[in-house]
Formats: structure tokens, sequence, C-alpha cells
């Protein structure tokens, strides 16, 4: 199997799951359960992004200048700062610390 039959076959499967969306009922979506569970499975899914993207390297958890950048932007985030201020911050603390190691 080629790299390209893969490709055509995710493809395939992720148009499945979105045909398979468009074919569940509205009323079914508009109860409190899965609208309950399709918010908490999106913060969760957000909140296993950012662990992976802060203390993973390949294999191998890792703690580096990635985790006390989460830390100020959520800290940040948490004060209400602009995004853009949140992001400019916390990638300065990131490259100031691997600066000084």
């Amino acid at each position: 199997m080629t790299t390209w039959h893969i490709i055509l076959i995710a493809s395939a499967a992720t148009l499945a799951l979105k045909l398979a969306g468009h074919l569940v009922p509205a009323g079914f979506l508009e109860r409190e359960r899965p609208a309950r569970i399709a918010d908490l499975l999106t913060v969760a899914l957000l909140a296993a992004l950012i662990a992976v993207q802060t203390l993973g390297a390949g294999q191998d958890i890792v703690i580096d200048a990635r985790v006390p950048a989460v830390i100020v932007a959520a800290a940040l985030y948490a004060l209400r700062v602009p995004f853009v201020v949140v992001v400019i911050v916390a990638a300065a603390v990131a490259a100031g610390i691997r600066a000084f190691t």
C-alpha cells in the first residue's frame, strides 16, 4: 500500500464521517446530553493537544521552555489579556528561557 492509497482511504473515511454527521437528525443534537458530550469532548481534545504539544518529543516526555511558556499564557489568558499579546509574551518567555539554557 502506497502513501497515495493511504491518503485516498483517509479522505474517503473523512468524507463518510462528514456525510454521516449530516444524516443525524437535528432534534437529536439539540437534546441536553449530546450537546453536553460535544462540549466536553471539544475541551478534552483541546487539552490533550496542548499537553502533547507541550510535553511531547517523539515518544518521550520532556520538560523544557514550553512548559513555563504555557503556564504564562494560561495566566495571561485568565487575566483576559488579548490573545495576540498572550502569544507574543509566551513566545518571548520560551525564547528567553532557551537563550539562557
